[in-house]
């Protein structure tokens, strides 16, 4: 069934103005959106597109095909384990959880053959998931067995007592510590991407670097985040020219060196046990491809 919207008005979200027209959910427009079934003007525009005068909008309602999450007997290197939460080494290349492109051999499959209770707050989709990872970057991530504890570590999340710090081989050589800061949001040159933007059209963001080793051509950071907004630190890299080595998104694809994908590793996290009230911390060593390729540089 298609349905025609003229909008009359001083702006407003695409998806925003379909919940009131429609009466239907924002998850399910978007994934209307994204399976090309809504239109402005005849064409295909991001479902937070801010809607002009006069604009005319078609929707075509359409079953969605339902994604569950099955458990998998995939690997899952744990690093900590207790009754309310576990700490899990992801490894490159797996997907946090399953989603319209990615519909199973995701780390929630994972979890869900290997650990009998997950917290159920982000729902059957994303069962323990506290915070993501890029698949295509490995490392520490946070996984909540109940919901008590997801509710804490989530608002440790937002009140950055939750710190989380990685390693990035970026190109090009920098030799001094610095921070870039600014409103991420997405890049309206290519919709993939994220990038620095107006307040109006992005969320505060803040990446602390440090230097831990200077190549030749290329630089070692250490990278903390204080906000955690997606894609991150690979927007904030590429804002001042350095991107992440076998980033292919950003702009990092280097003929030099073979990656599985963006040499960003999150290495170390630490945050405060919702139970106990510990002050906890993990470190791991990098992920092996990462290790061998700086090991083959020149300092």
């Amino acid at each position: 069934m298609k349905n025609k919207y003229i909008y009359v008005g001083d702006g407003i979200r695409l998806d925003v103005f379909l919940v009131e027209k429609t009466g239907l959910s924002r998850n399910y427009i978007k994934t209307l959106n994204d399976e090309n079934h809504i239109s402005v003007n005849g064409k295909s525009v991001k479902a937070g597109y801010n809607l002009k005068q006069g604009d005319e909008v078609e929707i075509e309602e359409k079953p969605i095909e339902q994604i569950s999450a099955k458990a998998e007997d995939i690997p899952l290197n744990i690093v900590y384990e207790d009754d309310d939460l576990l700490v899990i080494n992801k490894q490159v290349g797996l997907v946090v959880h399953p989603c319209a492109t990615t519909k199973s051999h995701t780390l929630v499959n994972a979890l869900l053959y290997h650990i009998k209770n997950l917290s159920t707050i982000n729902g059957v989709l994303r069962p323990g998931i506290v915070h993501r990872l890029d698949k295509d970057t490995g490392g520490l991530m946070l996984v909540a067995k109940t919901d008590f504890a997801h509710k804490i570590l989530s608002n440790q999340l937002k009140d950055k007592t939750l710190n989380r710090e990685y390693k990035a081989l970026i190109k090009g050589r920098i030799k001094e510590d610095f921070v870039v800061e600014g409103y991420l949001g997405r890049n309206p040159k290519n919709r993939e991407q994220m990038a620095l933007v107006d307040e109006k059209n992005g969320k505060y963001s803040k990446t602390i670097f440090t230097v831990d080793k200077v190549f030749d051509h290329y630089t070692l950071l250490n990278c903390k985040l204080t906000t955690g907004r997606t894609h991150q630190i690979r927007a904030h890299l590429k804002s001042i020219n350095h991107p992440i080595v076998g980033d292919k998104l950003y702009g990092g694809l280097d003929p030099n060196i073979k990656t599985n994908g963006q040499l960003l590793f999150a290495y170390k996290i630490q945050f405060i046990h919702p139970r106990t009230h510990e002050l906890k911390e993990f470190q791991v060593p990098l992920e092996e491809n990462f290790q061998k390729i700086i090991n083959n540089f020149v300092v």
